[in-house]
């Protein structure tokens, strides 16, 4: 088992340093000339090459992106354009709405979406059934964006029961934070739930088929037990999987859905600094969201080895 841990740890690490090359590169894919862009359309050509020159651009690629990476590598990713503070001052000053608004997201949405999952593949051809698969439809269906304003508009605005939009630390109470995060979670968690409930059913209904489930149920064991003690085990590896890589769509939502309930997080200061051209904080963010989906999972690869040992070899 350490060996399998030690061969995927190594394996990231190329992973990562593509995705820093690409990261890096994204000030110079993008259309037009950055410095061009940043200075504005007042700027003088002497204006523009000053930019230039502090953003490096007049050095070699290479170069410049090993003295880039030489920085991150030292926990460095640079100022920001429009407010001159550290990219990572900016990124300590949000990551607390996200990391909340995540966390939340994922316990809520594995909570609901796993039963919901293994009741439809048990009840599989009733009402039952029918209700989750058309719940997944529909969460894959709709926006992120209009759920979001139709959960506001109803629990918000109308019956009032929360906040309809800002965020409380955690600090400051565990109700004001629950409160301040239930109605994006759920607004962020909808099309994670529908996948999560579709993926478990249907890996429940081939496990549900085979011969020592119909030996269980024969034995007397009961309906609960076979569910979720021998059934669900077994159906756990693509579970596990479409959690870890649902993280991705957690992560891009995060942008929609903070900018819906003004949460100040990483989505909100990721779409303002692409509004103002802040390009090191776009790289900053950028980054870190790709080290944490790489991370993600590499855990998800190491819990293999804890539902099926049969990964390890």
């Amino acid at each position: 088992m350490l060996a399998f841990i030690i061969r995927r740890i190594i394996t990231t690490i190329p992973v990562m340093a593509f995705v820093a090359l690409f990261v890096f590169s994204l000030l110079y894919i993008a259309p037009g000339d950055p410095a061009a862009v940043i200075a504005g359309d007042q700027a003088s050509p002497a204006d523009v090459e000053r930019i230039r020159a502090s953003l490096g651009l007049d050095r070699p690629y290479l170069v410049r992106f090993g003295e880039w990476f030489f920085r991150v590598l030292q926990g460095d990713l640079g100022t920001s354009i429009f407010t001159s503070l550290p990219v990572t001052q900016l990124i300590g000053q949000r990551i607390e709405p996200t990391l909340s608004l995540m966390v939340l997201t994922l316990i809520l949405a594995v909570s609901i979406a796993v039963p919901l999952g293994v009741v439809a593949a048990w009840k599989a051809g009733t009402w039952v059934d029918r209700a989750v698969v058309g719940f997944a439809v529909f969460g894959f269906s709709v926006p992120v964006f209009v759920i979001g304003y139709l959960l506001a508009y109803v629990f918000a605005l109308k019956l009032d029961w929360v906040p309809v939009q800002g965020y409380t630390p955690i600090s400051q109470g565990i109700w004001p934070w629950f409160k301040n995060l239930i109605l994006p979670s759920i607004t962020l968690g909808t099309v994670y739930i529908a996948l999560i409930a579709r993926i478990t059913r249907a890996t429940m209904l081939e496990v549900l088929q085979q011969d020592y489930v119909r030996t269980a149920q024969a034995k007397g064991v009961s309906n609960r037990d076979v569910l979720f003690l021998h059934s669900l085990k077994n159906a756990a590896v693509p579970v596990v999987t479409i959690i870890g890589i649902g993280v991705a769509l957690l992560i891009g939502g995060a942008v929609v859905t903070e900018s819906v309930f003004a949460i100040p997080g990483l989505g909100r200061l990721t779409l303002d600094a692409i509004l103002r051209r802040d390009y090191p904080v776009i790289q900053g963010v950028v980054l870190i969201f790709s080290f944490v989906y790489v991370l993600v999972n590499l855990a998800v690869d190491l819990i293999y080895t804890l539902v099926d040992p049969r990964i390890r070899y």
